[in-house]
């Protein structure tokens, strides 16, 4: 017996036997298959998911988001205790529902790993190693998303002058005016940014290149800062201490988080400068679909998670067009 044939017995008695049916069902074709002399042997799961991590590495996918992929992937098998094709939608359901019991985690945390688990076994339907993904009858965990804030002019104010270094401020003025992720900034190089033309050259995520743009202000502190280094570093921000060295994203991180305490301000990082920017120009009247691929979002849905329009500012546009 080949696992399409047991896949498609188990689909189409699905109609007419009861969940412990199906369960007993499920079972009985596994050890069929399994210690049969004439079936064919299942893959073990060990095996099949390094071929799908292959395939996705081969599609263009991060690093990141293979290891992501993988430790979500391996928690479930190894909590489920059955061959990856052979889990069924009631197994992966009480794997997510105990998941956010045992560690006190968010419906966003859990549904993250619903899309994991969904890509993995979409491929699998995909490539024939089952006939139906069981992920199908679970749906999108619904998810109440907060607009997050952005810092406020008075805030911007004191992150400048609470800033000790040349390179600091260059970072500061970089992430407020291009509104770049952190990861895409730790990966640039001096000849990656046009001072000519005030764009830089940037590679976000899936390894899609954009062009963004930076002010005038950030022209000038990034130059200054440059004019100081005599390290031969090709990357754009380097560490304050010899030898230099790219800067990395827990670097920012902690770079920002000890301005905020200086600066006596909450919730200091850098990702909030990219819903600052976001938000900034918006109120200026920069059309939303031009913030979308400035901020590299394929969905104009995310753009607009990352800003927040003031009351007066809607008030001001419903006189203009409609008053």
């Amino acid at each position: 017996m080949k696992q399409e044939e047991a896949n498609v017995i188990l689909h189409k008695m699905s109609k007419v036997i009861d969940n412990t049916q199906m369960v007993k069902l499920n079972t009985i074709l596994e050890e069929i298959m399994v210690e049969s002399d004439f079936g064919e042997p299942l893959r073990p799961s060990e095996e099949i998911l390094e071929t799908f991590l292959a395939s996705k590495r081969l599609e263009g996918r991060s690093e990141k988001t293979l290891d992501l992929y993988r430790f979500t992937i391996e928690k479930m098998i190894e909590k489920v205790d059955k061959n990856i094709c052979m889990i069924t939608t009631e197994d992966i359901r009480n794997y997510l529902a105990e998941y956010r019991v045992e560690h006190d985690v968010s419906k966003a945390t859990i549904d993250g790993i619903r899309r994991n688990l969904s890509s993995l076994y979409h491929w699998l339907e995909d490539e024939d190693y089952i006939f139906i993904s069981p992920l199908r009858k679970i749906h999108k965990i619904k998810i109440t998303k907060k607009v997050k804030s952005a810092y406020s002019d008075e805030e911007l104010e004191k992150l400048r002058d609470g800033c000790k270094y040349l390179r600091d401020l260059a970072i500061i003025e970089f992430l407020f005016s291009t509104g770049m992720r952190i990861g895409e900034l730790v990966k640039l190089n001096r000849n990656d940014v046009n001072f000519e033309e005030r764009e830089v050259k940037v590679l976000g995520k899936g390894d899609k290149e954009r062009i963004t743009y930076f002010d005038a202000k950030t022209k000038l502190h990034l130059q200054e800062y440059l004019a100081t280094r005599t390290d031969d570093n090709p990357a754009l921000f380097v560490s304050i201490r010899k030898p230099a060295t790219r800067i990395t994203t827990g670097g920012m991180e902690i770079m920002m988080r000890r301005l905020g305490q200086r600066c006596n301000i909450e919730k200091c990082h850098p990702h909030r400068c990219r819903r600052t920017m976001a938000t900034t120009a918006l109120e200026k009247g920069m059309p939303i679909e031009q913030v979308q691929r400035v901020l590299g979002h394929q969905q104009i849905s995310t753009t607009l998670l990352y800003t927040v329009i003031k009351d007066s500012t809607i008030k001001n546009s419903h006189r203009k067009y409609l008053g």
